[in-house]
């Protein structure tokens, strides 16, 4: 036969209050209110007011079913009503730890009927109080209330119960299991820590260290609102430490613990908490994103925020090393139908930089966390000088194909790291020196896709610094061939011109584009960009030049796009090659040469000694007419006079 053994000490008002009056006859139901409210914290003072029956003469208050006050002055008149007053209100649930001085109610509890129970006190001096047995209705078992105190932390206070019949007072039961109580004393304060934390992964090893008081012979490990000791250690020499180790956490380990070591001078003080955090116990993990960037400037501000599918009551975020620890309350945002919380970090200092996650909990489980989320490293980007990224394949590409990044800087940065605005994962490569002096990493993205589009940065650092260059400028990679359609391409005035004219490439479409995009077939520089107009028929754009230059030469495309997702384009339209005629300039010495920068234009100056000789010739032809028709004419006229002679 078992029975039970528990301690009761001081206990907390719950949830649920009754109020019975016990008097001859039916009497009308009274009424119960509570002062200041029915939700108080801990430690404020709470009075319950009892109103009803004119005459009564005693008015009990019960808890749980259970006598809790009971009050026997005569009730104020005329409201007839009673006052129940409690002081310093707490919420615990019946532990064996207790304080110095401290008196204790033990209840011995047995399934089976016993006349009587004993209470023994183990130790040098053995102490036995005896109670007679009661009938719990609401448990249906058998109990014995026995109060101790006052405790002192100067002995150790174990005890277990037994029980008999009246009829048979030698014959005892099985001792129940010991019970012993840790007093908390004031001797030399523990020391209590988890390793390789208090933050554990379901089914890893923790081991708990208890540190402290010299000559220990025991060291205890209590876990709050349990009511055995969870664990007992000799402590190591010369070390003074106990060891708890637990080989795989499960749930029942999440929760606060403390620690006590009890000497020759006495059980010592207890140790501060420490909470033991069980994760991964619910599967559905949240995601955590950085805004505006994971990567910030120091003394900058950034802001983390945890989203998660599922309705956690709360979010945590956590860091690596555990100096950063918040926890919010998630909300609903029924545009994107998800929980969320965010977490601001003021004044980016070195403090702030390193991996964090978040997790998921729920408010009646706090030590009970959801898998975390994937990791987000937080960078601080300096002041020193910026590099510079490269492509060599072209800023608008083709699905399929592969695309490198090149991330290079004149300093001799030892890594560099490359980061797509707007994501979470960075890419960090150590560097290649080149003969000329210049360190530079390759970033290569294979298989480029739509998730490949966006804008890119880099940054540089050394080995021994944890702090970045500044950003280098913005690279856009687009992707064409994202929209089932293609816009028109044409040139005004015409695709020949000369240089120093003015040339207007228009983009046409049928289709909604709210951006277009010009591209020059093998520039290194980024594609122009311009929000389209909606005209008569279509959508368009102008990309105008002014003074063309022969460096303009060369084919265009155009794509399109839309503002949902800018760096995914539309299929090419059809290219269109555009011809810049070139120029001389005469050197001091006499020669031509060709020359952006000439004013003398050799084919117009063809033209115009090819018209001039052409007009020269014409005049010679107009004057030899002429003399030959005077001549004609000055012949005839002299012929007449000689005959009239």
């Amino acid at each position: 036969m078992t029975f039970t053994f528990t301690v009761l000490i001081y206990m907390g008002l719950l949830s649920y209050v009754l109020a019975a009056i016990f008097l001859a006859g039916a009497l009308p139901k009274p009424i119960l209110r509570v002062l200041p409210d029915s939700v108080v914290s801990e430690n404020m003072t709470v009075t319950f007011l009892c109103e009803g029956t004119t005459g009564a003469k005693e008015y009990s208050l019960y808890k749980d079913r259970h006598k809790y006050l009971r009050h026997t002055e005569n009730p104020q008149t005329p409201k007839d009503k009673a006052e129940f007053s409690i002081s310093k209100i707490d919420h615990k649930h019946p532990s064996h730890v207790v304080t110095e001085g401290g008196n204790v109610t033990l209840n011995c509890i047995s399934r089976q009927q016993y006349s009587r129970f004993i209470l023994v006190k183990e130790g040098p001096q053995k102490l036995s109080w005896t109670q007679d047995s009661q009938y719990n209705y609401s448990t249906r078992e058998f109990q014995a209330l026995f109060s101790v105190g006052p405790v002192t932390s100067g002995q150790r206070w174990t005890f277990r119960c037994y029980s008999f019949k009246k009829n048979k007072p030698q014959l005892w039961s099985e001792p129940s299991d010991p019970l012993e109580l840790l007093v908390s004393g004031t001797l030399h304060k523990l020391t209590i820590k988890a390793e390789p934390g208090s933050v554990v992964t379901c089914r890893s090893a923790v081991t708990i260290w208890c540190e402290g008081t010299m000559n220990a012979e025991i060291c205890v490990l209590h876990k709050e609102e349990s009511q055995k000791t969870w664990g007992t250690q000799t402590p190591e020499m010369p070390e003074n430490k106990a060891k708890f180790s637990i080989p795989s956490v499960t749930q029942e380990h999440g929760g606060q613990y403390h620690c006590y070591c009890y000497s020759s001078a006495g059980w010592s003080e207890r140790s501060d908490t420490l909470e033991i955090v069980v994760t991964g116990i619910y599967y559905k993990k949240p995601h955590l994103t950085a805004l505006p960037s994971p990567v910030i400037s120091p003394g900058g501000n950034i802001t983390l925020k945890c989203i998660s599918w599922v309705g956690y009551d709360k979010l945590i975020l956590t860091k690596e090393d555990q100096k950063f620890l918040s926890s919010m309350n998630s909300q609903y945002i029924h545009s994107i139908r998800q929980y969320q919380a965010y977490f601001f970090i003021a004044s980016m200092t070195q403090d702030h930089i390193g991996t964090f996650q978040c997790y998921g909990y729920y408010n009646d489980t706090p030590q009970l966390w959801s898998v975390p989320s994937d990791h987000l490293k937080i960078y601080i980007s300096g002041l020193s000088k910026k590099p510079s990224l490269l492509t060599h394949q072209g800023h608008i590409l083709d699905p399929g194909k592969s695309l490198t990044l090149q991330c290079c800087s004149d300093i001799n940065y030892d890594r560099f790291l490359l980061y797509k605005v707007g994501e979470d994962n960075l890419t960090e490569h150590g560097n290649q020196q080149t003969k000329t002096g210049f360190s530079l990493s390759n970033f290569t993205l294979d298989s480029v896709s739509s998730s490949t589009g966006g804008q890119y940065r880099c940054y540089g650092a050394y080995n021994l610094s944890s702090e970045w260059s500044a950003s280098s400028d913005p690279l856009d990679i687009l992707i064409a061939g994202q929209l089932p359609f293609s816009p028109s391409l044409s040139m005004k005035p015409n695709s020949t011109v000369h240089s120093g004219d003015n040339v207007t490439l228009l983009c046409q479409s049928t289709n909604k584009v709210d951006t277009f995009i010009l591209s020059k077939e093998g520039a290194a520089q980024q594609p122009q960009q311009l929000k389209s107009k909606f005209q008569v028929w279509d959508f368009q754009a102008e990309f105008s030049m002014s003074a063309v230059t022969t460096a303009l030469s060369g084919t265009y495309r155009c794509y399109g796009s839309w503002d949902s997702s800018l760096y995914l384009l539309t299929q090419a339209s059809d290219p269109v090659e555009l011809t810049v005629s070139g120029e001389v300039t005469l050197h001091s010495h006499g020669d031509l040469s060709p020359n952006p920068r000439t004013t003398l234009d050799l084919e117009n100056q063809d033209h115009t000694l090819e018209n001039l000789i052409r007009m020269g010739m014409a005049v010679m032809i107009l004057i030899v007419i002429g003399i030959l028709i005077f001549e004609g004419w000055w012949s005839q006229r002299q012929g007449k006079h000689v005959a009239g002679m």
